[in-house]
Formats: structure tokens, C-alpha cells, sequence
């Protein structure tokens, strides 16, 4: 049996590690008795932790919010995880986070042992970061969209467009995905009735946040990071055509950087509209296929006959 000292701070570390513990699985864990545990939790909130209990078939304990932060109790793998994981976002793009993780990370090695601070700072004296480029996300706007995923709230906000157009949005919010140093909402727009996605430093959100909504059929995490890869790389497009591939829709796909709509024509046959900055940087993209294809743009036909001009002479 452990020492009531020691029993204490197991005890907290259990609390902290999941959100509901039922007395008897904290009895079976502290190798102690029920009435044992309902003791050291009267310890824990005479010591001011904020343990809250529970009555009936499903209580139990919890450890709730209080007014300051109590301290964390990590072992070795967490407390090098918290700091690793400080020390990649001091060069994150979220706005004024930088001095706070270097912060934290003063604090924590002031108290982590000699084993661990050694690895920790052989990792924070080899690891470099570029930058962050672009513009930052507020904090606070990130966090107004993390609560209002969590809570089912619909969200209000002014979105600036990639082409400099700004407009008032109202969304259902879902998901949010750190992409390329970057911040994106995918949420289910009302106006537009479809699954949308938002870089979350173009918006401007209004406060507060509007009513509860029920959850519609979310697509699943993989479906999440696809669509906004696919919305990060179509966002960047200037030019479009429309292509016809004599190919079938599988071999397409293996061929995209990016996750595009793919037209089925046929068992050898398929169509998608591709994008890039002008025509000759998608003639010259086209080319990597693997197969024939047909397009119907006289801009991206052009493109091709000068690809294939340069090619020739190139060839002898």
C-alpha cells in the first residue's frame, strides 16, 4: 500500500490522466479501500484541487476547472512530449504564442530532472524551425471556433476571399485542420448549403455565437484532411481546363498531387478539370499523365503545340 503522501499524488495523477473515475476503479488502481479514497479526495480538496463528486448508479469522481492551475504530474514520455511539443510551437503561425511556449518551456525545465532536461535541451539545441511566413491567426479567433465545434454553436463571421472579396458567413462548424502553417475551418455553410472550407486568418468572427445546431453526417477525418488539401491546392489555381483522359480514373488519381473530382466515362476513359497558374505550367503538368487525353481550352491547345515545338526542336 502506498504512503498517504505518495497515495495523494497517484491519486491526482489518475484524475488528471481521464475525466470520470468511479470509487472502486481508483480503490483498485491505489490498491486501498472505497472509504480510503473518499478520505484522500477530501485531502485533495482541503489542498485545493477541485474534485467533484458524484451520486447513483453513474457517479464517481472528477477533477474540475478551478480558479488557478493546479499542477500537472506527467511521466518521463509526457513531460518530453509537453516539451517538444513547446518548442515547435514557439515557430508556430499562431499570433503572440511565441513568447508564451518559450515561457512554459523555462518553466518546465527549471523542474524537470537532470535525465530529462538533458534531452530536452539536446533537442531544443538541434532543432531549428523556418519562420512562419504569411499572416498569423489570432488566438482568440482559434479558440472561438474550437469552442464552437465543440458546443455545436453556429458561427457568424466576415471571410475574405483569396481573390480580395469579403462577405458575411454563416456556418455550422465541424472540424479544425493545421495544414501547411495554416489554420482551416471546415464547417457545413448555411447560405451555400454545402461542406465549405475557411482560412481561419481571413475571418473575422461576430460575436456571439449564434444558436445550437444538430450534428449533420460529418465526413470522416481522412475525407476532412482530403477536402481541405483539396481546397488549399485549387485555391491557388488561376487557370482551369477541363481534360479528357484516356485512362481509366484510378490511374488518374495516382498521377494527382492533390485530391480532385474525377469523372468516370468509361473503363479507360475519364475527365476532371485540372488547374495551375497559366496554361503552360498545366501543358507541361499534363505531360507527367502517363496516357492521352484531349482538351477543349484554346488558351491550354496553344500552350501544347509550344510544349511540343520545344520538345521537338529539344529531340534534334
Amino acid at each position: 500500500m502506498l504512503e498517504t503522501s505518495a497515495r495523494l499524488l497517484r491519486l491526482l495523477s489518475l484524475l488528471q490522466s481521464r475525466r470520470d473515475w468511479t470509487g472502486p476503479e481508483l480503490a483498485e488502481r491505489l490498491g486501498v479501500t472505497p472509504r480510503t479514497v473518499r478520505k484522500d479526495v477530501g485531502r485533495l480538496r482541503e489542498l485545493g484541487y477541485p474534485v467533484e463528486a458524484r451520486v447513483g448508479v453513474a457517479g464517481g469522481y472528477r477533477l474540475g476547472a478551478g480558479g488557478s492551475l493546479p499542477p500537472l504530474l506527467l511521466d518521463d514520455e509526457e513531460a518530453v512530449a509537453v516539451a517538444v511539443g513547446l518548442r515547435t510551437a514557439a515557430g508556430s503561425a499562431v499570433a503572440g504564442i511565441e513568447d508564451a511556449s518559450v515561457r512554459a518551456m523555462m518553466k518546465l525545465q527549471q523542474v524537470l530532472p537532470s535525465r530529462l532536461r538533458h534531452r530536452t535541451r539536446a533537442f531544443a539545441a538541434a532543432a531549428l524551425q523556418t519562420p512562419p511566413r504569411g499572416p498569423l491567426v489570432d488566438p482568440e479567433v482559434l479558440t472561438l471556433f474550437a469552442s464552437a465545434c465543440r458546443d455545436r454553436e453556429v458561427v457568424r463571421f466576415d471571410y475574405e476571399a483569396h481573390d480580395g472579396r469579403s462577405a458575411r458567413r454563416r456556418a455550422e462548424p465541424y472540424r479544425l485542420v493545421s495544414h501547411g502553417r495554416r489554420w482551416y475551418l471546415v464547417a457545413w455553410d448555411l447560405d451555400r448549403d454545402d461542406w465549405r472550407t475557411f482560412r481561419v486568418d481571413r475571418a473575422r468572427p461576430r460575436t456571439p455565437t449564434g444558436p445550437r445546431f444538430t450534428p449533420r453526417p460529418a465526413p470522416s477525418d481522412e475525407e476532412v484532411i482530403g477536402q481541405v488539401e483539396k481546397a488549399v491546392g485549387e485555391g491557388m489555381w488561376h487557370f482551369r481546363a477541363r481534360v479528357v483522359v484516356h485512362a481509366s480514373a484510378e490511374h488518374v488519381r495516382a498521377r494527382l498531387p492533390i485530391p480532385v473530382d474525377i469523372e468516370e466515362l468509361g473503363e479507360d476513359r475519364c475527365a476532371f478539370q485540372p488547374g495551375s497558374d497559366d496554361p503552360d505550367s498545366l501543358a507541361l503538368w499534363l505531360g507527367f499523365l502517363g496516357a492521352d487525353f484531349e482538351v477543349e481550352s484554346p488558351e491550354l491547345k496553344d500552350a501544347l503545340r509550344r510544349l511540343a515545338a520545344r520538345l521537338h526542336r529539344a529531340a534534334g
